[in-house]
Formats: structure tokens, C-alpha cells, sequence
């Protein structure tokens, strides 16, 4: 049986609070302030909750509060005010100094019942959750630096630093091709198809992450084999047909080899994510050699970029207040840029019609 500790100076109030829980819990008794807090210097661990009138002799209910929250105990065991008054600063009061709930008098059996066990089981929920909490920040603190040691060793490793400088290659390879298109319809069409070009080469630590969090281990070879997104090239287009054009462009030649293509343009994700992803396989050529590596080449219209940039400092900014409300309004808002880039097209297209 749990423990529960009630601290009244009225031994009729006492006799009345252990006939009503003794059926249910192991129920302690203190005649005043000091007796309880004696009780819970050698017990705290083991109270599932204390009932404290707030007008004790030697020590009131106040003083004891004041000391359970010194000694960290009133965030881990309920308190249940047991009064007789309902004034409203008095609650403030108590609640302010972390009190869980109230037994008025005269006592009502059944409700003394429910308070008392909705306390219990609210904490211990609570105690549990925190528990778990505290576990996996432990767990996420040894991967972290898991981790960090294995992107050090990456770092340092001579067949690693070759492994990025391929796919710097490879990535200047796709941006050689993505321009040359640029080159070729500035001079065909008078306007260009894309408005810029961003690079990347994942970090050590976001490549170690990523194997770790996928199960494979952090090698040279297991890169090659596992991850298709190292090095990164994002094409920022101003319309979407533009997108779909140049996509089919870059695809279509001979040397290029078309691994996967996720389309969230047509298929948007939940959050309202709208981009054209492929994963394509480029060749480029060493001293000795001619290799084929991969390269994530993303596209999107401006617009979508400027979005896509606001929500990941949502994903990756913590603290933030409001987040389920400020994710539908990003849902909101991306659903409008599409309906916008599609609007701007068609104005666009006009204009070309009407110059022949």
C-alpha cells in the first residue's frame, strides 16, 4: 500500500482522514509542522502524498510548504491543502507554492477519496514522464558523443577527405551542367530558367548522425552504400514549369543516370512542402579514373525557398511558443505561394504570347 502522510492538528480530523484512507493506503499521522517535516526527512522517497492544514501549532502549513519546495520535495509529492477556508488569495497562494488540491471540511467521503487518488496518479505520471525524460536525455547525451567521435575519426581519416573531395567534384560537375543550360536559354529564349544555385557537403557529425540513427556503421564504405544525399545541389527556379524543364534537361543526358525522383510539387507533404527532389548519379574524372557519384539536386521556386527556410528554424529552434498554431499557418501559407507561383506563370506566359 502507498504511503500518505497527514499532518492535523485536530486528532478528530486526524481519526476522520485515516477512517476514510486507511482502506486504500498506509496512512501516517502528524500532529503539527515539525512532526510532518521529521516524517518526510526520513520518508519523502516513500509518500505517495501529504494531506497539511494549513493552522498547526509550533509550525503551520506555510512553513512546511516553504521546506518541502527548499528540500525539493514539493515537485515530487502532492500536496493536499486540508482547509476550511475558500478564500481566493489563500488558494492563490497555496497554489503558487506548488499545492495540488484542496480537501475542504467537513470532509465528504467520496471526494476526499478522488482527490486524494487523482493526486496520486497525476504525480506519478508525472514522476514517470520526467523519469523517461531523464533517461533518454542520458541516452541522446552517449549518442552525441558517440557521435562526435566518430565524425572526428572521419574527419582525420585520408580515404574520407578523398571521399569528399569526390563528391565536391561531383557537385561541381552538376552546377558546370546546370549553368551551361543557364548559358544556353539566356541566349535562346532571353530569360534564364533558374535564379540561383546553392551547394553543400554534409558535415562529419550530420553524416555520422545519420548513420547512427539508421543502424550503419560509420565507414568510408558504408557511406557510399547507404547515404545518397553527402553532397547537395538546390536549384532555385522562378516558376514551377521552369523546374520540370530543367529537371528533364539535366536528366536527359547521356552521361547522367537517374537514381530516384520524389516530385513533392505534385505531392505535396503534409506540412505543405513543395519541392522536386532527385538523387542522380554523375560521373566525374580523376587522374585514373572515371567514377560515378551521387548528388541530391533539389528544386524549387523562390518562393517556396523563402518558406522552406522559415520552417526549419521552426524544426530546429527550440522554445518556441504556439508551434501547432505556427505550423498550420506555414501550411496555410505554402498552399498559397503554389496558387501565387502558378498565378505569376500564367501572367508570364501572357506576356510571352503577346510578343509572338
Amino acid at each position: 500500500m502507498q504511503k500518505i502522510l497527514v499532518a492535523e492538528d485536530s486528532e478528530l480530523n486526524r481519526e476522520l482522514l485515516y477512517e476514510i484512507l486507511k482502506e486504500e493506503y498506509e496512512v501516517k499521522l502528524a500532529g503539527d509542522g515539525g512532526q510532518a517535516l521529521e516524517y518526510l526527512g526520513a520518508y519523502a522517497q516513500e509518500t505517495a502524498a501529504v494531506l497539511l492544514d494549513l493552522h498547526m501549532p509550533r509550525m503551520d502549513g506555510f512553513a512546511v510548504l516553504a521546506e518541502m519546495k527548499k528540500n525539493e520535495w514539493i515537485g515530487k509529492i502532492p500536496v493536499l491543502v486540508i482547509s476550511s477556508e475558500f478564500a481566493v488569495e489563500v488558494e492563490n497562494q497555496c497554489f503558487e507554492l506548488g499545492v495540488s488540491d484542496f480537501i475542504h471540511k467537513p470532509f465528504e467521503l467520496s471526494i476526499v477519496k478522488n482527490r486524494v487518488r487523482n493526486a496520486i496518479e497525476l504525480f506519478t505520471c508525472k514522476n514517470q514522464l520526467e523519469q523517461k525524460v531523464e533517461e533518454q536525455a542520458q541516452k541522446l547525451e552517449k549518442q552525441y558523443e558517440i557521435i562526435q567521435k566518430q565524425a572526428e575519426k572521419l574527419r582525420v581519416a585520408k580515404p574520407f577527405n578523398r571521399l569528399m573531395t569526390e563528391f565536391s567534384s561531383a557537385i561541381m560537375e552538376v552546377e558546370t551542367k546546370l549553368k551551361v543550360l543557364n548559358a544556353e536559354f539566356s541566349q535562346e529564349y532571353n530569360r534564364n530558367p533558374f535564379e540561383s544555385i546553392k551547394t553543400r557537403l554534409k558535415s562529419p557529425e550530420s553524416i555520422s548522425e545519420k548513420l547512427e540513427r539508421r543502424g550503419f556503421p560509420s565507414t568510408v564504405e558504408s557511406i557510399q552504400e547507404n547515404l545518397t544525399d553527402v553532397a547537395g545541389v538546390r536549384v532555385i527556379c522562378s516558376f514551377p514549369d521552369d523546374i520540370y524543364r530543367l529537371a528533364d534537361l539535366l536528366t536527359g543526358q547521356d552521361d547522367i543516370i537517374l537514381i530516384r525522383k520524389k516530385d513533392y510539387i505534385k505531392n505535396p507533404k503534409p506540412n505543405g512542402y513543395r519541392s522536386l527532389h532527385l538523387i542522380l548519379s554523375v560521373p566525374i574524372f580523376l587522374s585514373n579514373e572515371k567514377k560515378y557519384m551521387n548528388v541530391e539536386v533539389q528544386f524549387r521556386t523562390i518562393a517556396m525557398d523563402f518558406w522552406a527556410s522559415l520552417e526549419h528554424k521552426l524544426k530546429y529552434k527550440k522554445n518556441v511558443n504556439d508551434t501547432d498554431e505556427i505550423v498550420e499557418q506555414l501550411r496555410v501559407c505554402a498552399d498559397s505561394i503554389e496558387e501565387l507561383d502558378y498565378q505569376m506563370q500564367e501572367i508570364r506566359n501572357r506576356i510571352d504570347r503577346s510578343r509572338g
